[in-house]
């Protein structure tokens, strides 16, 4: 008994000493506890910092973005009567060009992703992800049929296309992407002729071997029916071919044809993806993400 009674005295008194113990940290929850808490759905948050946050930040929220895209199509509507009326003007490169343009019905020649259609919530995605492009989750994006038209763009078919001008619609989305991109196109507005106005990748150009993803074929293709008054892109090569995918190539393109923007050609703004950006890392996606992003840094002008 009195054993018992000694216990008990030096059970109370530790459970006393406990109580007296600071109390301003929480103590650490076992670590299966702690995995608990998070539910079971969400979504893995990306390792690193992703390249990407910002571009397509800055296109789903900015004014600025919304702005940009207006003003293009608007100055390029208020160019398209001076367009239709000069009978030897044509927006197509003299190498592309293989057939005389004079007398053909006029059309322009608009790219689809980023210069029509907004795809950023597909950016997004990978951002939030923090995963890439690729085929599979692309070619679902488009099968949704959600994406929104661009600021601007809808107004200016609609006035090109009051004025008997065709809207072509020169896309790198796979032929086999048509019918969920033409859907798309006209739920957003824009005007589909019929199913030819379509040139996406994959599109055979007879006469014409296409290399890679470059759209001079289409853009040939296209100049065999109609007379081409303006081009619309946010790539360099949704205007004319690029030879060499080098800074230095493209910069020469500019340095070339120039003077062709805001009169024959106009440019949308993409800072999310393009060929400017595998241009700096020898067009090699096969090398590891981290590899890609330090040549990009390396591309970096700090200037002392």
């Amino acid at each position: 008994m009195q054993q018992r009674t000694l216990a008990l005295s030096v059970l109370a008194c530790a459970l006393a000493l406990g109580a007296c113990q600071r109390t301003d940290t929480a103590p650490a929850q076992p670590r299966e506890a702690a995995a608990a808490t998070v539910p079971a759905s969400a979504p893995k948050p990306a390792s690193r910092a992703d390249d990407n946050l910002n571009a397509v930040l800055w296109m789903q929220s900015s004014v600025e973005y919304r702005a940009a895209t207006t003003t293009v199509y608007r100055a390029a509507a208020d160019r398209l009567d001076r367009a239709l009326k000069e009978k030897n003007w044509d927006a197509l490169v003299p190498d592309e060009r293989g057939n005389a343009a004079a007398g053909l019905p006029p059309a322009v020649v608009m790219d689809v992703d980023e210069t029509v259609l907004d795809n950023s919530p597909y950016q997004a995605r990978l951002v939030r992800d923090g995963k890439e492009f690729d085929e599979v989750t692309w070619d679902a994006w488009v099968a949704e049929k959600k994406a929104k038209p661009l600021p601007g763009v809808v107004d200016f078919a609609k006035a090109a296309t009051a004025k008997g001008v065709t809207i072509l619609y020169l896309s790198n989305r796979a032929e086999h992407l048509q019918e969920a991109t033409l859907a798309n196109l006209r739920a957003a507005g824009m005007p589909v002729k019929d199913d030819s106005v379509f040139l996406g990748l994959g599109t055979v150009v007879d006469g014409c071997e296409q290399n890679g993803s470059e759209k001079n074929c289409r853009r040939r293709l296209a100049g065999q029916k109609y007379r081409v008054l303006m081009q619309f892109g946010d790539q360099i090569g949704d205007f004319v071919q690029v030879v060499a995918n080098t800074p230095a190539g493209r910069s020469q393109l500019l340095d070339e044809y120039g003077d062709w923007f805001g009169e024959r050609w106009w440019m949308l703004p993409n800072p999310s993806y393009g060929g400017w950006e595998p241009a700096v890392f020898n067009n090699d996606f096969g090398q590891p993400r981290e590899a890609r992003r330090e040549a990009k840094r390396q591309a970096l002008d700090v200037a002392p």
